[in-house]
């Protein structure tokens, strides 16, 4: 079995999980994003430049189980007790405008023949990285702030629609419009009993007793059933016909709902974390550098050109809704709501990759969409910290 596999491209990847933090470190002036490093020394050693990694089986296998845990982690970030009031309501205004501008987007770029899908195009502008945003928010002491729950909200709407969305309309499985409906309704449903029975079994004092006393040990009980719970919802929507991001999203927002008792056990969030972003997340960018194609966008500059007009529709797409908060937050807010809204990486990377398998965007697009994703992460967040130390520490109001 052994001599049908090998490992030196896993292990070149790896060490590019462990350079690229260590990196960003080194130069903490720079403020580059560890992801975002991940990628590009991916491109550097994939099949564009240097070729030294090719995307085998175990690469790809531990790319897809990093891609999973990735949106399981953002689906565990979701906080749905606290989107109520305008908290709710403007963030869900606002990702219409964002598919509506985004919708707009995709036919001008469909009429000059960069798109196959102004739909497609529209739902991958929509996302903000939930994943991104949130420490940005919480490391400048913003995230409590009314700009910072504004963001948060929008944030976390965006992405669970987007992926929705997107599972929904331009899933890789063949299969009527009515049929997905059917499928995800019978998706829902039994999320929904699973759900109901988690939180039954958690109101167990013998099972919570068990749990307690397996969970720190090498046991790692809670840890083995959230994994078990991802696998299980991804499997599902794999089976139903749907994306299988979908399944480990939902995972995480269900299992975010269900978990809300941090007392008995602290570190559990923490483990999954280290899970996902100790070893499977960066095998999933890394592997997206790998798979990006630079050939393709550099080949001649109306490729390349693509970059920035890319850039300006993410900007416009997710940006431009932040003015529905000027009543609630400044005018400075309304400025790094933008920014911060218009930061997307991970969700690009993933729906480009779903793209470009059911034809709805040529891999030249797929890789200026990405490039687009990459400087948004590099230029927006800086920008948008820089306009934070001006905001006003207030609390906006729940309604």
């Amino acid at each position: 079995m052994t001599a049908d596999l090998s490992f030196g491209g896993l292990l070149i990847v790896s060490l590019i999980a462990v350079a690229a933090p260590l990196l960003v470190a080194a130069v903490p002036a720079v403020r580059l994003p560890a992801v975002v490093v991940e990628i590009l020394a991916g491109i550097l050693v994939g099949p564009s430049v240097l070729g030294w990694v090719e995307v085998d089986a175990p690469v790809a296998v531990l790319a897809l189980v990093g891609l999973a845990f990735l949106l399981f982690l953002a689906g565990l970030e979701i906080d749905l007790a606290s989107l109520r009031g305008d908290l709710l309501r403007l963030p869900l205004i606002g990702f219409a405008l964002s598919l509506a501008v985004g919708l707009l987007a995709g036919l001008a770029f469909d009429a000059a023949g960069w798109v196959d899908s102004a739909p497609f195009l529209a739902i991958a502008l929509a996302a903000t990285s939930l994943g991104l945003v949130i420490p940005v928010l919480k490391d400048s002491g913003a995230a409590d702030r009314p700009v910072g729950q504004f963001t948060i909200a929008a944030a976390t709407i965006g992405d669970f629609g987007a992926v929705i969305l997107l599972s929904l309309f331009f899933s890789e499985s063949e299969g009527s419009g009515a049929s997905k409906l059917i499928a995800a309704a019978f998706f829902a449903a039994v999320i929904a009993a699973v759900a109901v029975a988690l939180a039954r079994a958690g109101r167990s004092m013998r099972l919570d007793a068990a749990l307690t006393r397996l969970q720190d040990t090498t046991a790692e009980i809670r840890v083995r059933i959230a994994v078990a719970l991802m696998i299980g919802f991804v499997a599902l929507a794999a089976r139903t016909g749907l994306e299988t991001i979908l399944g480990a999203f939902i995972a995480g927002a269900v299992l975010g709902a269900i978990d809300r008792d941090s007392v008995t056990h602290p570190h559990f969030r923490v483990k999954l974390e280290a899970v996902g972003y100790g070893f499977l997340i960066p095998v999933f960018f890394v592997t997206s550098g790998v798979r990006f194609d630079l050939d393709a966008l550099t080949a001649n500059p109306s490729a390349l050109a693509r970059v920035p007009v890319f850039l300006l529709a993410l900007l416009a797409a997710r940006g431009v809704p932040a003015l529905l908060y000027r009543r609630r937050i400044s005018g400075n807010g309304v400025l790094v709501a933008g920014l911060l809204q218009a930061t997307s990486l991970p969700f690009i990377v993933a729906a480009t990759q779903i793209g470009v398998s059911i034809g709805a965007v040529t891999p030249v697009t797929a890789a200026a969409l990405v490039s687009a994703g990459l400087l948004s992460v590099v230029v927006f967040p800086p920008l948008a910290l820089a306009r934070l130390r001006r905001e006003p520490a207030a609390v906006p109001p729940g309604g």
